[in-house]
């Protein structure tokens, strides 16, 4: 099967693009550094020549809810457009657990790139993940200085990696509209993650945990990036993915 990755340079990316070649997928990695601009569409006729999927993992980092939604819903929008012109098949997005119930600029412009995706032409599935384990230490190492502000956060980690395996199994089947969820085995606080993260490998900071305000930080705090029902279980417990990275 030949799978196009939009994003397929970054953190999930990489690794859905190494699980595809694993199972025997032949892979078009779309990336601006691979001549393909998914802000304006310039390139994607040629990736999407003779595709079969689409597996959707682009991102953009920004604290602007207006940045993230015109973001996503452009790239979304230019890839349905191509896709539909390529005869695609599947189009498969990753995307968050809880952007339905966490009111947060970025997470409503995700809710949104969902909606686009499941009604455009092409069928989709919509596969929502926790935060992955890396995301602790990209919340130690994102600022300089010597302490390090984490949202008040419970979460349910999941390897990077076990997400991408996933995607590729979505990718290789029907769509299926809404996947079942995936997290990792168990509940954790995000700030208790990122000091161990600064403990086992440094950068050595103060890590404060900080509750964002309104109804957005408390749903945070409270669970709402919880799985709510039964979904998959990632088996690499952060414990684990930590001892991995020394």
């Amino acid at each position: 099967m030949r799978m196009v990755v939009a994003g397929g340079t970054g953190l999930v990316g990489k690794l859905v693009v190494e699980e595809a070649r694993k199972a025997g997928h032949e892979v078009v990695v779309i990336s601006r550094s691979r001549g393909v601009d998914l802000t304006t569409g310039a390139g994607l006729d040629e990736a999407l020549r003779g595709a079969d999927v689409v597996i959707d993992v682009s991102n953009i980092e920004t604290l602007s809810g207006k940045k993230a939604t015109g973001f996503f819903e452009t790239v979304t929008r230019n890839l349905r457009a191509a896709e539909e012109r390529a005869g695609v098949k599947h189009h498969v997005l990753l995307s968050i657990i809880g952007v339905d119930r966490v009111e947060w600029g970025y997470y409503q412009a995700k809710l949104n790139q969902e909606r686009v995706a499941l009604a455009g032409p092409v069928p989709a599935t919509v596969l929502r993940a926790a935060q992955f384990h890396e995301f602790a230490l990209q919340s130690l190492t994102r600022m300089g200085g010597p302490i390090a502000v984490v949202p008040s956060m419970l979460s349910q980690p999941v390897a990077a990696r076990e997400v991408a395996a996933e995607l590729v199994r979505l990718a290789a089947g029907d769509p299926v509209g809404m996947a079942p969820e995936i997290a990792g085995p168990e509940p954790l606080r995000m700030a208790d993650l990122v000091r161990k993260v600064s403990r086992r490998c440094g950068p050595r900071k103060w890590v404060l945990g900080f509750p964002m305000p309104g109804r957005a930080g408390r749903a945070m705090a409270t669970g709402g990036n919880l799985p709510t029902g039964p979904g998959l279980r990632g088996r690499q417990t952060f414990d684990e993915w930590l001892n991995e990275l020394r």
